[in-house]
């Protein structure tokens, strides 16, 4: 069996293919610029390319059996909106469309919880919850929910897909990727914490429950993968109680905000900042979501692990 992971590169991309690399020969694709030091060590057979470029997409796809699509951008900068929709939507159609053509039938998608988006009225959130347009779907939401949409169409059309929707994944901390900077918000010992919640799993989770579904059998499906929701505020005691670092103990209000959002501003039209917040994100995360993980939890019967033990490995070097 030969699976094409694409984001094979990124930090859970690199992880699936690792997983899957005992049940299948691993390829990839690639930029010829990609940093592919998450996969030393991995026997993947490489193919240069982009999800945006049709023609390799087609030469990768060649004799593949599956699909694992990790690959996406991840930003909540108002000016990488074109970028997102480029990456997140149209690389979506272009490898739909090749993998249609090519007759290959089997598509694993790695989505977001975003992409099942929010409303005021919905506190928890699981996979049967219908999109509705609101002023809290981020741009990266908006482009996930579209991108998605066009594996159902696929779906339609003849292709097997399982959807995953992740909330933050946790993987080590010192990765460098996007994925694991919320640790350096206790590192840097900050002193601020939103008053919402985060909805969180751990990277090694994320992977086996990503592959007992594919082993299972778990086709034309959504799964929230999700192992709690929890404040801030204790979300970030437990991991600076693991980092052996000062918790952030002051809470953020409105007024602080609105203040800290015009200098952000001001810093960010002076390229002296990329900060993620704007006021969207500002709002979202004073507010509280529970991600509902009942199904996977019926599906498989999984344990996640604990907030406890996953920040205990996120530091060590094992």
């Amino acid at each position: 069996m030969k699976i094409l992971f694409t984001g094979a590169t990124g930090l859970l991309g690199s992880s699936l293919a690792k997983r899957f690399s005992a049940e299948a020969e691993i390829h990839g694709l690639k930029r010829e610029s990609s940093n592919v030091a998450l996969t030393t060590g991995l026997p993947i057979k490489w193919h240069t390319g982009d999800i945006n470029d049709f023609q390799s997409l087609e030469e990768a796809l060649e004799g593949m059996d599956m699909v694992v699509h990790a690959a996406a951008l991840v930003s909540y900068n108002p000016k990488d909106e074109k970028e997102l929709m480029r990456t997140n939507v149209e690389g979506a159609v272009n490898l739909v469309n090749a993998m249609l053509a090519k007759g290959i039938k089997k598509l694993v998608h790695i989505s977001s919880v975003a992409a099942l988006g929010k409303s005021p009225e919905a506190d928890t959130i699981d996979e049967t919850h219908k999109w509705v347009d609101s002023d809290l779907n981020t741009p990266y939401a908006i482009s996930k929910y579209l991108g998605e949409l066009e594996v159902w169409r696929g779906v339609q059309e003849g292709l097997e897909a399982l959807v995953v929707h992740p909330s933050i994944i946790l993987g080590k901390v010192g990765t460098g990727r996007s994925s694991t900077e919320i640790y350096d918000y206790v590192l840097e010992e900050k002193k601020y914490f939103p008053s919402g919640t985060v909805n969180y799993i751990d990277l090694r989770d994320t992977v086996e429950i990503i592959f007992q579904l594919y082993k299972k059998g778990v086709w034309n499906e959504r799964v929230i993968l999700s192992a709690d929701s929890i404040s801030y505020k204790l979300f970030f005691e437990k991991m600076a109680l693991a980092l052996g670092k000062k918790a952030p103990d002051t809470p953020v209000t409105d007024g602080m905000l609105r203040l800290g959002l015009f200098f952000i501003g001001l810093a960010r039209k002076l390229g002296l900042t990329k900060s993620p917040l704007n006021k969207q994100t500002a709002m979202i995360s004073q507010m509280s979501y529970h991600m509902d993980s009942s199904k996977v939890k019926d599906l498989l019967g999984y344990q996640f692990r604990s907030l406890e033990e996953t920040f205990q490995w996120a530091k060590s070097n094992d």
